[in-house]
């Protein structure tokens, strides 16, 4: 967390699960979760409406969510567990002792440096990019500590007006779907009047994951060559002051939004490409539309370059074996469509999209591991091209049901996208089927964007 006059911390302290109810942990890396190992941390926030005092926070609430946080590390203690990286031929392993913690922050907003407030950072128009960075708690190295944390917590009071409950996580602990349980778990004894009934349920066994084709053992080697001589800066305070001129904003696609490009799409589908269906869920449709429009916004001329959407796609029902929900790790695949930039910023750029996009996730349903070897190359190239976009979260995490009893989420932000220049999905708030879309680009391509997203590209 860099440093802020807009919040002042009030508070810090560490969170272990409950003495002696975890036993000493030590979890090799599965072929999922290696590729995490070269990502930056995830850093959502969430906001309340909650209207209280920093003092009376503290008193009252504070104490509840330190028990009930230390109740759901008992059951998801490697994210208060630590890295182990050492040297070849050891292998990278998730590893818990007994006193291992999560830290947690506890901060004051200050308003007057707030312009807006609370109101302010919750909307969906455009905001300054950096008003957000103080919120995002810091993956600090304990005294000692090779590697940074996996998770920390802040919580920021806004007085009388709401509370940003903000996260930083490395990945390579657990995928959305782990985290979201995670958080649902303590949301939920946090609101459950009697927080010692411990309806949770977690699994460990990382014998569920199959790995015939060795993929791990391909996957370290590669992570090896990729990190080799490259600062492991995941633990260390962010330099935020190349993203100043970057804005923020939410854009959403409904339903009806959704159905009025499907129908734009499969009256030229015929055309375009023959008799080929088209995969035209809502996830494609809502992309197909964003990757146009971030690409128009760019304002580059239409060469025959090819551009790519990369994508996580949820690995628990692909993979042809039963992974159980309650796994406690990583279990997703990549995804990387590709498009010409001509046939992308053409007059029918988003049926081009959407086949694109379409066409890749059919081949993830097939076969989620059948481009596997590739993945970290892949992204590897991903982060170092301009010809690339990243698309982060799912719509099928209900991130909006995350209630600590103060009520469900207001807004969320995922901060990284900063850093990543990727884009962000989660479910909408308002609208049963919507999709909200997060962006940070530089004022000019931003206002590009909003233009190109509410006018419509089918007009």
């Amino acid at each position: 967390m860099a440093a802020s006059t807009k919040i002042t911390v009030v508070h810090r302290c560490s969170i272990s699960p409950p003495r002696r109810s975890v036993p000493p942990a030590s979890l090799p890396l599965t072929f999922f979760d290696v590729p995490w190992l070269l990502f930056s941390p995830a850093q959502p926030l969430f906001f309340y409406d909650f209207p209280t005092t920093t003092a009376h926070f503290t008193q009252t609430i504070l104490p509840n969510l330190k028990h009930t946080l230390s109740l759901a590390l008992r059951h998801f203690f490697t994210f208060a567990g630590k890295l182990e990286t050492p040297p070849p031929p050891g292998e990278p392993r998730l590893q818990y002792s007994e006193g291992d913690s999560v830290s947690l922050t506890v901060a004051e907003a200050a308003a007057a440096a707030w312009g807006g407030g609370f109101e302010q950072l919750t909307g969906n128009h455009q905001k300054i990019a950096r008003e957000f960075h103080c919120l995002v708690p810091a993956l600090r190295r304990g005294v000692g500590q090779k590697q940074p944390p996996l998770l920390a917590v802040q919580i920021t009071v806004f007085p009388g007006a709401g509370i940003c409950v903000g996260f930083a996580l490395r990945h390579v602990a657990g995928d959305c779907r782990t985290f979201d349980n995670f958080l649902k778990a303590w949301a939920s004894l946090s609101a459950d009047e009697i927080p010692e009934i411990d309806p949770i349920v977690a699994s460990h066994d990382r014998s569920v994951i199959r790995d015939p084709a060795g993929l791990a053992e391909s996957f370290l080697k590669e992570w090896r060559s990729a990190a080799a001589g490259k600062r492991d800066d995941a633990g260390n305070e962010a330099d935020w002051s190349a993203y100043d001129v970057m804005t923020r904003a939410t854009f959403v696609m409904g339903p009806k939004e959704m159905e009025r490009v499907k129908k734009w799409i499969l009256g030229r589908s015929e055309t375009l490409f023959g008799s080929t269906r088209i995969y035209l869920s809502p996830y494609v449709l809502t992309c197909a539309v964003v990757w146009v429009c971030w690409m128009k916004s760019h304002g580059w001329s239409a060469t025959a370059d090819v551009h790519y959407l990369g994508f996580i796609a949820g690995g628990v029902t692909r993979v042809g074996y039963t992974v159980p929900t309650a796994y406690v790790g990583n279990c997703v695949g990549f995804g990387r469509a590709a498009a010409a930039r001509s046939d992308l910023l053409g007059e029918n750029g988003v049926a081009h999209a959407a086949k694109a996009l379409g066409d890749t996730i059919e081949r993830l349903n097939g076969d989620v591991l059948g481009g596997a070897k590739n993945w970290i190359s892949e992204w590897e190239e991903i982060r170092e091209s301009e010809l690339h976009v990243t698309l982060t979260g799912s719509p099928k995490v209900d991130l909006y049901g995350l209630d600590f009893g103060w009520g469900r989420p207001v807004k969320m932000e995922e901060v990284s996208i900063d850093k990543t220049g990727g884009i962000s999905l989660c479910e909408g708030r308002e609208v049963v089927g919507s999709i909200e879309i997060g962006l940070t680009l530089p004022k000019s391509k931003m206002d590009n964007f909003a233009i190109l997203f509410r006018k419509g590209l089918l007009n």
